[in-house]
Order: structure tokens, then C-alpha cells, then sequence
């Protein structure tokens, strides 16, 4: 970041952009003078999808570094900006109890889709109302868990772990689905097997106006 000038610098290695700052833009980490996180998102609309802007957004309410009345009043000041629009559709879909970047774009791909939103890190109570496990996604009222299989559920012992929450939970009347890497390219298979659990469990989808 440099100092207000007339002539940006020419370097071919660098892309230089030109941005009017506001109060709140600049925070300084470590005696570095940087861009907030708010701004951060407002620059980054104009070259992300929605999809990686709920992402971004997630991790910046998850991370501490933004809340979401934060994000939200940064894009209102952006008033014309290239990609306010579209940050402004993201920011509807930003959930900062979203853990990775995976269960956001699950999510997003739900929610885009036409289906009810599942929930977020959903707890798991037992017959005494204790929490006994987290859900990546979930639908309470239809008791569906929608989980997210990264490779690190494949170790040995993490495996184990995962079968006999799965069988707990199969248990007490929830029907896992199960998503892995493979499925972030179709999403279309996603939304199929999500609306399809739903249909299963009661869910009425509402009318097409």
C-alpha cells in the first residue's frame, strides 16, 4: 500500500490499482499499515465468484478479523463500485460458523439451489439433552446431517471415530449424507441427494410462483 499520489508506479511485474480509501480502511498490523478486512472483501468482489466471496466472508467472521454489521456497512458505502451488486448477494449467505472452505461451498450450493438452509456445526443431543457431536450441516426438523469427508478422515484412527459417530447417529434416527472433494465439481449431484434426503423425510417444497 503507498501514499496518495498522482502517478502510480510502473513496475512489469506488478498490477497497480488506484482505490479511494475511507475512514476504517487501514488498520495496521505490527507497524504495517494494511487494508481492513472489510475492504479486503469490498476489492475482491470485482474478481470472485459469489460463491468465493461466501467463502472469503465466512472466513473473516470465523477468523474474527470482520463481523458481519462490519462487511455489510463497508458494502454500503462502496455504493457503485464494480461488484458491490455481487458482494451484496454474497453477504445474504455469510455464516461465520461455517469451519472450512468446503462446508461453505456446500452450503452455498444448497441454499443457491432452491433448498431450506441447513444449519451450521449443528449439535447433536443424546437423550439428556447433552451435546454429543457437531454436524458440519443439518436439518433438525427433518434430522438430516450433511457431513464433509476431507482426507484427513481417512487416517486410521479419525475413521474409526467417524464410524461410530455415524452409527450413533444412524442410530438415533438421522440420515447422514456424506460429500466429499469429488463432489465440490457437481454440484448438481449435491442439491440432488440433499433435496431427495429432504423429500424422503417430509419436506414439502414450496410453490413455484
Amino acid at each position: 500500500m503507498l501514499a496518495p499520489r498522482s502517478v502510480l508506479p510502473q513496475r512489469a511485474e506488478l498490477v497497480v490499482h488506484g482505490r479511494q480509501l475511507v475512514t476504517g480502511d487501514i488498520v495496521d498490523v505490527d507497524g504495517v499499515p494494511i487494508t481492513s478486512a472489510p475492504r479486503l472483501f469490498i476489492d475482491l468482489a470485482a474478481l470472485l465468484t459469489e460463491r468465493e466471496l461466501v467463502v472469503l466472508g465466512d472466513a473473516l467472521l470465523r477468523t474474527g478479523l470482520a463481523t458481519l454489521p462490519e462487511l455489510s456497512w463497508r458494502v454500503h458505502l462502496a455504493a457503485r463500485r464494480r461488484g458491490v451488486v455481487r458482494a451484496r448477494d454474497a453477504l445474504r449467505f455469510v455464516d461465520g460458523r461455517a469451519q472450512s472452505v468446503p462446508e461453505s461451498v456446500v452450503r452455498h450450493v444448497i441454499v443457491t439451489g432452491g433448498l431450506p438452509a441447513p444449519v451450521p456445526q449443528l449439535s447433536i443431543l443424546d437423550n439428556f439433552g447433552r451435546v454429543v457431536a457437531h454436524a458440519d450441516l443439518g436439518y433438525e426438523e427433518w434430522k438430516i446431517l450433511i457431513e464433509y469427508e476431507g482426507r484427513q478422515h481417512s487416517e486410521d484412527e479419525q475413521f474409526g471415530r467417524d464410524i461410530e459417530r455415524y452409527s450413533r447417529m444412524a442410530a438415533d434416527g438421522w440420515l447422514v449424507l456424506r460429500f466429499s472433494a469429488a463432489h465440490l465439481a457437481k454440484p448438481y449431484v449435491i442439491l440432488d441427494r440433499v433435496r431427495q434426503a429432504l423429500l424422503s423425510r417430509g419436506w414439502i417444497p414450496p410453490p413455484r410462483v
